[in-house]
């Protein structure tokens, strides 16, 4: 199906009572991708009804998520709850129509109605009691609600685009509420109007919502009876994540809302992107798909009907990859961001810039990067982690003193004058290497591991180098003295 201009529209719907968690941020890609893939539009549609427990920073955070991992929409978002004078218009006019009915059952009967059902282990529907039924004069100004009426006979078979041919007999589905006593409209109507005035055409949402398209599907059908150009949409139920032990993913696994990948766990959003794209679509053994070739590849019959798995360690690994091919100067913006609040003085963006080639290599998060790009900002006297203090005794501080004097005399400070400089001072001492590498590795750092220990020499220069060396080997003369 296609809108009449023949261009498909598909649209994410999110309730703004809770932040964008993976589930919702995988439904709104695959929405997107499946729209730039035919050349259609997507759109946004905030389904704020629920007012008591909608709010302003959910809606805020849900739309700077969707901005944080690329997803733009083709119209501005549009907000269910100022729509309810067209939904209550399109009830009554099913109304008018004999597609819908008055029900005057109060909540006592109701419950009453309920109880009686669960005493014969029936299922727990409305039983239609008015749905053929005129009021009397009893019920003059006595408040109703508006229920459609669905029709009892046959069934209703739904070609799910990813879930195959999904059948249910009519007689399973009960004549809804379509309007509250009150006039307000209910979920299940108002998500019917809006995604037709949208011009909707492929539904592409949580498996969870399957049975929910049999209730929604009489709607469009009576519609389009009463004024025709209301054609069932393309519906595609897609599976929902599962942690990785199989159970419905859950915060003890991680399901939170994505800011928390970004700010918490240190997630870039083409990681996360390339990540949720491959969770529960496919296109052979490929892991690492760029937007663009995701544009390109993806379509609805890449999706599986089996539950994807969430597993954090293949979502850092992935998100090691994005940083290694990460933009140097970009990398530099995100770890100043997240050292500001730790260094004591400004940060100097552009050697960070400089230093990320050899900072990256391993890092497989931003919080990560930003560890070890620390040391470049330190200031004297470092403080040392307990390991590193353990190879700083006096005989390691003494050979440290050696160093010192080596590398005042080198006036070629690049990484491979350095380590021609190290090694020979290790080979006129008779020791290996590491034996000056180790000991200076925490001089310079405070820590035991850093990059290279070149590396690191070359990005803090000559003077700081130095300055570091010594204030450690000076420390062997204190304890001798």
């Amino acid at each position: 199906m296609a809108s009449e201009t023949g261009t498909i529209i598909t649209r994410f719907a999110p309730s703004p009572t809770g932040y964008l968690h993976l589930g919702g941020a995988r439904t709104a890609l695959f929405n997107w991708l499946y729209a730039r893939h035919h050349g259609g539009k997507t759109l946004l549609r905030i389904e704020d009804t629920d007012k008591k427990r909608s709010t302003q920073d959910a809606i805020d955070k849900i739309i700077e998520g969707l901005d944080w991992l690329g997803l733009d929409f083709d119209a501005p978002p549009m907000f269910q709850s100022d729509r309810a004078e067209r939904h209550a218009e399109v009830a009554l006019k099913l109304l008018e129509n004999g597609h819908a009915y008055r029900c005057y059952a109060t909540s006592e009967e109701l419950e009453q109605m309920r109880a009686e059902q669960r005493a014969n282990k029936q299922p727990m529907r409305y039983d239609g009691r008015w749905r053929d039924r005129e009021p009397g004069s009893e019920q003059e100004g006595a408040p109703f609600t508006v229920r459609l009426k669905v029709p009892k006979d046959g069934e209703t078979a739904i070609d799910d685009a990813v879930q195959g041919r999904v059948t249910v007999k009519n007689e399973e589905i009960d004549d809804y509420i379509l309007l509250r006593a009150d006039g307000t409209p209910t979920y299940m109507l108002a998500v019917v109007v809006d995604d037709h005035d949208m011009g909707v055409t492929h539904v592409i949402r949580g498996d969870d919502h399957l049975n929910n398209a049999f209730r929604q599907l009489p709607i469009y059908r009576a519609m389009n009876a009463v004024e025709g150009k209301w054609p069932d949409p393309v519906y595609a139920h897609v599976p929902l994540i599962h942690g990785s032990d199989g159970a419905k993913l859950s915060k003890r696994h991680g399901a939170v809302g994505v800011e928390a990948y970004r700010d918490e766990l240190g997630i870039l959003p083409e990681a996360l992107f390339n990540y949720l794209l491959r969770l529960g679509w496919g296109h052979g053994d490929r892991e690492e798909i760029t937007r663009k070739e995701a544009i390109e590849l993806f379509d609805l019959d890449g999706v599986g009907r089996s539950p994807a798995r969430f597993d954090i360690k293949k979502l850092q690994n992935l998100n090691g990859h994005y940083i290694r091919e990460a933009d140097d100067a970009r990398l530099a913006d995100i770890v100043a961001e997240a050292l500001a609040p730790k260094i004591d003085g400004d940060i100097d963006r552009s050697l960070l810039a400089q230093a990320m080639p050899v900072l990256k290599t391993r890092a497989r998060d931003t919080h990560e990067l930003a560890a070890n790009a620390a040391f470049l900002f330190a200031k004297r006297p470092l403080d040392l982690t307990d390991k590193a203090a353990a190879l700083l005794d006096d005989e390691a501080r003494e050979r440290l003193a050696h160093v010192h004097a080596a590398l005042l005399a080198e006036n070629n400070w690049t990484t491979e004058a350095l380590e021609d400089t190290t090694k020979a001072l290790a080979e006129r001492l008779e020791l290996g290497l590491g034996k000056l590498a180790q000991p200076l590795r925490a001089a310079l750092t405070g820590s035991t591991t850093s990059p290279g220990i070149f590396d690191v020499l070359a990005l803090l220069g000559k003077e700081e180098s130095l300055a570091r060396i010594e204030a450690q080997a000076a420390m062997a003369k204190q304890n001798q003295d």
